[in-house]
């Protein structure tokens, strides 16, 4: 049985610092996030799939795919010793074992699987950018604590499918405060493919504002657009998105000025 693709996996838990990488968690925690909403919707579209809602969200896709299947004997005591020594809480614990086993069904290959997309990655790049998670009332990132919500909630959630460390580079840099998304449109310039991409920030108590677009420099840079515009003296429309539309723009410029990653 081949160990490639499990044991890569395997590495990259064991890069991961679970306990002390707090500048790490703060400064992705934007990021951080919005990898663990999309691993929650992920999670619920396999656990729907697999008649596993009640095991949802922190579980081993495995067990439901194929219940009989083992990776192999020499990367499965690897995994447990590593999960032993190094992986505190049990919901981090079932989703590294989920992990790996995952990458050596993959690699087996010989089972049917849903058209869904990887479930683990979203989660696995999270704990690259910071290490783990508690659950309490929210699930506490270190860094920012996000709503727990329920199965349909995730279920149905918008999709955030942008995952190259640039694109999530991009959304944590200099990302403190509240943050508004804007797009720059107007004649064929929708929604779905703007002239260009703001955000707003309001800093600290006094909600200090910063307005910055994202230019073709590939970097958020201060802007003068909507003060000008709120005074009328710029009639270039805008309207709000999402984050995750803002990180597919981020996405596809970098990719038109230099090329796939």
């Amino acid at each position: 049985m081949s160990t490639e693709l499990p044991r890569a996996v395997l590495e990259r838990l064991r890069a991961v610092d679970w306990y002390g990488d707090w500048d790490a968690a703060s400064g992705h925690s934007r990021s951080r996030a919005l990898l663990m909403r999309e691993y929650m919707r992920r999670a619920a579209l396999w656990a729907q799939a697999c008649g596993a809602e009640e095991k949802w969200p922190f579980f081993d896709v495995t067990e439901f795919v194929d219940p009989a299947f083992r990776p192999a004997p020499e990367v499965e005591s690897e995994l447990e010793d590593y999960v032993a020594h190094n992986v505190g809480t049990p919901s981090t614990a079932r989703t590294c074992r989920g992990a790996v086993h995952w990458a050596a069904l993959r690699e087996r290959g010989g089972v049917g699987l849903p058209d869904l997309p990887d479930p683990y990655e979203p989660l696995l790049l999270m704990y690259e950018r910071g290490g783990g998670y508690s659950i309490e009332e929210f699930i506490d990132l270190y860094g920012v604590m996000i709503p727990y919500g329920n199965f349909e909630s995730n279920l149905n959630a918008e999709p955030f499918l942008t995952l190259a460390p640039s694109t999530l580079d991009t959304l944590d840099t200099e990302a403190a405060g509240r943050i508004t998304y804007y797009a720059r449109v107007g004649e064929g310039y929708p929604r779905s493919s703007p002239r260009g991409i703001l955000r707003r920030r309001l800093v600290g108590r006094e909600a200090e504002t910063h307005d910055e677009a994202f230019t073709r420099d590939l970097r958020w840079e201060p802007t003068e657009y909507l003060r000008l515009y709120e005074l009328g003296h710029n009639d270039i429309d805008h309207v709000q998105i999402s984050e995750r539309e803002a990180a597919a723009f981020i996405e596809s410029t970098v990719e038109k000025l230099t090329g796939p990653r």
